[in-house]
């Protein structure tokens, strides 16, 4: 509804615009009316409803509160009934914030800022003096959230789903160790993306990867037709002691980067190319002859771990030339996941190491939730990708 321009127009009489949102200026007077309006309204209501239940009950004056809001810090008027029993749905009785200022501190912490950050910002911004016990008490509600998405229902196919990992320092048992943070990124029979899981293990191994299978399969998830993994130890074993049909390919991307990491700077540009020609052959035949070929020649001399590598991932490797340039394209990258781990590793980056498990899952489901609401379209190569898996996989593919 618009408001009247007489009435805008009496607001602003008298007034320095340049003041009108500043602290304490008109918006924050409009606030703070309308916050004690509102009350007086619910506290009317109330009272009417205890009358028409034959209650006597009536007011009894007000008591001032002190309370935070997205701007300022706003002294209100709160009305008091005689009997006590009135209890405001505004601003709660034992409330002290209203709750866009919980979602703006929460909104800070996903964006990566430290409790030292969020208070500055707070204070040069809106004048607001916050406690590290306020915000660390706002932003620890989130656990609650946390173990309930964790355990959420999944869907019961999931063409593809990425599994990565990035390291986080956490404090345990009295020493700050590298801690690997494990990540599920499903894909949707639609396109659609959605994070299954986030899970902290200190040592990667079959056993773990076994309880995080079993943990998807518990939540609702019947099968997954393609596993991206970057070579983690023990785990197709153990994708597959659940998921038998589940096909298991090795990210090409990360298996470049492993090849890469042998070869000197200088010569990299022209490595990459020659690499190139294994991953966008035809067939996995003439993937296996492209391998002989950079192993047989210069550079496959010069650095013969990296033929190593891919002949030790080739059965990993091989799903990979089974399918059409637009699925390959898909499969082959880790891209929107390598996107989320950029995002982690930057909130991570500002806080040095975690004391436990507890804050580091917070920060990292915040962020995955804060970039999950970024997400709007599937890929571009989604729709004849979706035409291939149901040909390749055909009453498997759940198309929705």
């Amino acid at each position: 509804m618009a408001i009247d321009k007489d009435v805008l127009d009496e607001l602003l009489a008298g007034r320095d615009p340049g003041e009108v949102f500043l602290k304490d200026g008109l918006l924050d007077e409009l606030k703070k009316a309308l916050s004690e309006r509102i009350l007086n309204a619910e506290l009317d209501e109330h009272l009417d409803e205890e009358r028409s239940e034959g209650t006597a009950n009536r007011r009894n004056g007000v008591s001032k509160k002190s309370v935070l809001t997205g701007s300022s810090k706003m002294r209100l008027s709160i009305p008091r009934d005689r009997s006590g029993t009135f209890d405001p749905k505004l601003i709660a009785k034992y409330q002290r914030r209203f709750p866009d200022f919980d979602t703006k501190i929460v909104s800070m912490y996903a964006r990566g800022l430290s409790v030292r950050e969020i208070r500055g910002h707070l204070d040069e911004l809106y004048g607001i003096d916050v406690s590290p016990d306020l915000i660390s008490a706002i932003t620890d509600a989130v656990l609650e959230e946390v173990t309930e998405w964790q355990n959420r229902p999944l869907d019961i196919c999931y063409p593809l789903v990425f599994f990565d990992a990035i390291r986080v320092k956490i404090r345990d048992e009295g020493f700050v160790r590298n801690k690997a943070v494990y990540i599920a990124l499903g894909i949707l029979p639609d396109g659609t993306k959605e994070i299954l899981g986030i899970w902290i293990e200190q040592t990667e191994g079959a056993k773990f990867w076994l309880r995080v299978m079993n943990e998807l399969k518990s939540r609702g998830v019947a099968d997954i037709l393609i596993a991206v993994v970057d070579g983690l130890k023990g785990f197709p074993e153990a994708i597959t002691a659940v998921f038998p049909e589940t096909v298991v390919q090795t990210c090409i991307v990360h298996l470049i980067r492993h090849s890469l990491s042998f070869v000197s700077w200088k010569d990299r540009k022209q490595v990459v190319p020659a690499l190139r020609s294994i991953y966008r052959a035809k067939d996995a035949e003439a993937g296996m002859k492209a391998l002989e070929e950079f192993e047989a020649g210069s550079w496959g001399q010069r650095y013969r771990a990296i033929a190593l590598s891919w002949r030790r991932n080739w059965d990993h490797v091989i799903p990979f030339f089974a399918f059409p340039e637009s699925v390959r394209r898909i499969i082959c990258t880790t891209n929107a996941i390598e996107a989320l781990n950029s995002k982690l590793r930057r909130a991570v980056r500002t806080r040095g190491h975690f004391p436990n498990d507890d804050p580091a899952t917070k920060l990292l489901y915040l962020v995955l939730n804060h970039a999950a609401q970024e997400w709007k379209q599937p890929p571009k190569e989604w729709s004849e990708a979706r035409t291939q898996f149901a040909v390749v996989f055909g009453k498997r593919f759940i198309s929705q």
